[in-house]
């Protein structure tokens, strides 16, 4: 075998090495932020907010899930979850999200810290049986994956003073309507990690890597 051969192998080991070895120990002295009202792009936060630095949490819910479930915060107790808002008539963006949440949900069905919680914009359209038919279009796994519907005013809250997933002002009344891209990442402390593209597979692959940091955390 030429130097040159002998050169290349090593340079190959040394690389394998620092993937098997390094990587993990650079992934597990990182921390991710931990977001605040204040941390947030203040079109993304109600102004009676946007001075806030206590600590934020996902306020209390309670919504039906795709199966007639009743679906609260105690169902994604101690789990890590990623959060977003679709409705299943959209044309646009939301198949692109779904088809992402459906990438991640296969990516880490073996991973039971690991859950996913879709909200419907346009509850009253979105019933369960709706629900139901899209998650089965979508190949959702009805005990990782919750699609839920329920009061317009209290998703929509939500969306605004809990997620700030969008960047809109409303009351969640009839003639109000969010549209979001916006993927949320949940700490088992009901805390915000992270936002991410729905609709772009570099940050489906960012928001991968975070939670590797994110589980890194619960080791300790």
């Amino acid at each position: 075998m030429t130097k040159y051969k002998w050169i290349i192998l090593a340079f190959i080991a040394i690389w394998v090495v620092g993937i098997i070895v390094v990587y993990p120990m650079i992934k597990k002295n990182q921390r991710l932020q931990v977001f605040q009202p204040a941390d947030v792009n203040p079109q993304l936060v109600d102004a009676d907010m946007q001075r806030t630095a206590k600590a934020h949490r996902i306020a209390d819910f309670s919504l039906t899930d795709q199966a007639g479930k009743t679906v609260t915060n105690e169902d994604f107790e101690n789990k890590i979850y990623v959060a977003d808002f679709f409705f299943t008539t959209c044309p646009s963006i939301c198949p692109k999200m779904t088809a992402s949440l459906s990438e991640l949900s296969d990516f880490y069905k073996s991973d039971s810290d690991i859950m996913f919680l879709s909200h419907s914009v346009t509850p009253v359209k979105d019933s369960v049986p709706v629900l139901a038919a899209y998650a089965e279009k979508y190949g959702v796994n009805n005990d990782t994956w919750k699609l839920v519907t329920g009061d317009k005013k209290h998703i929509y809250e939500l969306a605004r003073r809990s997620y700030f997933a969008v960047t809109t002002e409303g009351d969640g009344g009839e003639k109000d309507f969010i549209h979001t891209e916006n993927f949320i990442l949940v700490d088992k402390e009901r805390k915000i990690r992270g936002f991410y593209d729905g609709t772009s597979a570099e940050d489906m692959e960012r928001l991968k890597s975070d939670v590797v940091i994110l589980r890194y955390e619960y080791e300790d």
